[in-house]
């Protein structure tokens, strides 16, 4: 946003406004009340149409224009006009052709709209109404729009974290109507601060087109004597959310993971205490849902709590114990590479047959193994991308390490995310399996040197956190 433009009183006349915004060079002012609430704006168009003149009406045009005026010419490109417009502070500009005879104006908004139409358009596709009608077209124009973005070559991470912030985006958006709705049916304002958190692929930022729930709330301790009123609205809460979301394009979670289950709704005293005792723990059920979890960020509320939940996470996730058990634990995610460097494909009976599965034996392993070496080296972010570089910042990695399992991440989600388009497009169900005779020759093998690169790096934590070679 620019600076504040010129803010007139309800008693100010139109003359003292005229004053101001040519003593300011506003194009526009703000009218407010005495609780300095705008109830009104009057703008340059507003003087022009509806403002006696501030000279005599007899004066000569020429005597109050701008000149001189820069022109451009008609068979200039449009970003050389764009470009002197913004230099120069104009907001229009007249065309002339070869004998500079005017043939045309250029308005600094209309060459912007055109300049950026791709972008324009995908802001309006992604842009509706905030009731539950609109966020859910908003919700099904994103294959629209991520579709767009892949045929530019835009890299797929940064399509993931476009979807990805569209629906944590929807995600507050939800929550915030529900509560409003609420309020209006008599249940009140919410009773004590709480966050919403997304875990898994949202909180990484890695969200594919259809991810399904895994959300929870952090609340700010309170009183147990007031546990059952408390509960008692972020059940309902959590109920109409979870409720609203399905609706919307986020299908209930089939494990549960939603802030209707107690386990991912507590006060952040009993998360840390939760957390901790996992960390003591680290077995069986225990080593799933830390693999869920771990890459929770906020999606609602001020972050406060969950910025405390993570710094108590950071410290004590650090257990050397624990992180084998859970690299023990991810081991049944192997990628897809047998002897001699020969690509699996899936040997199930059924449609997915000889396919790869390049998200199980793909991006998974390389995700849960970065994620326990983030926990292993105190790093605080979430993004696998983002992981990888904090590592090779703390020497955990070398240069080729970060380049090979950067580069492997966004080849096979880019292959992924280009399956799972193709699929919505031909009516199929979207899944994760990519068939060989998809793949050029040139992808197959960047496929083997990426998942090289990801099985002798788990192959390398194995033994840092094991002492086990094989």
């Amino acid at each position: 946003m620019g600076p504040p433009p010129v803010i007139v009183d309800v008693a100010d006349n139109c003359g003292f406004v005229v004053r101001r915004m040519a003593e300011t060079k506003a194009s526009s002012a703000l009218i407010c009340n005495e609780r300095a609430e705008p109830i009104g704006i009057i703008t340059e168009q507003d003087i022009c149409r509806r403002v006696t003149f501030s000279c005599d009406p007899n004066t000569l045009a020429t005597d109050i224009m701008s000149s001189p005026v820069r022109a451009i010419d008609a068979d200039d490109y449009l970003y050389y006009a764009i470009a002197e417009m913004r230099r120069n502070k104009l907001r229009h500009m007249p065309v002339v052709d070869l004998n500079n005879h005017v043939v045309g104006v250029l308005q600094i908004h209309d060459a912007l709209t055109v300049a950026a139409s791709q972008v324009v358009d995908q802001i309006e596709l992604l842009t509706h109404s905030r009731t539950l009608t609109g966020m859910k077209k908003t919700k099904a124009a994103q294959v629209e729009v991520a579709t767009q973005l892949l045929l530019d070559k835009v890299p797929a991470p940064e399509i993931q974290t476009l979807i990805t912030s569209i629906n944590n985006d929807l995600y507050k958006r939800i929550v915030g109507l529900c509560m409003r709705q609420m309020q209006d049916e008599g249940w009140g304002s919410a009773p004590v601060r709480f966050d919403t958190i997304v875990m898994g692929s949202g909180g990484r930022g890695e969200s594919f087109l259809y991810p399904d729930q895994d959300n929870g709330f952090i609340l700010e301790d309170y009183p147990d004597q007031q546990h059952a009123d408390i509960d008692r609205w972020f059940i309902e809460l959590a109920t109409r959310v979870t409720d609203a979301l399905n609706e919307t394009g986020f299908v209930y979670c089939k494990g549960y993971v939603m802030a209707t289950n107690p386990l991912w709704r507590k006060t952040i005293s009993q998360w840390c205490k939760q957390i901790s005792q996992w960390v003591g723990k680290g077995s069986g059920m225990v080593l799933r849902l830390g693999d869920i979890f771990f890459d929770f960020v906020p999606v609602y509320g001020s972050g406060e709590l969950t910025r405390q939940l993570r710094e108590h996470v950071t410290k004590v996730a650090r257990e050397p114990f624990f992180l084998r058990e859970m690299f023990k634990f991810d081991q049944e995610h192997e990628v897809a590479l047998g002897p001699f460097n020969r690509l699996l494909r899936d040997r199930l009976e059924g449609p997915q047959k000889g396919k790869l599965n390049l998200k199980l034996t793909g991006t998974l392993p390389l995700v849960g193994a970065v994620r326990i070496s983030a926990l292993a080296n105190g790093i605080a972010d979430t993004q696998t991308l983002k992981r990888i570089d904090g590592l090779f910042a703390k020497g955990k990695l070398s240069k080729d390490e970060q380049d090979y399992l950067s580069g492997a991440f966004r080849h096979i989600t880019n292959l992924l995310l280009r399956q799972q388009l193709r699929d919505f497009q031909k009516g199929n169900p979207v899944g994760n399996h990519v068939a060989m005779t998809d793949l050029s020759k040139r992808e197959q093998d960047m496929l083997v040197d990426g998942l090289k690169a990801i099985k002798n790096y788990r192959k390398n934590l194995r033994l840092e956190l094991t002492g086990e070679l094989f």
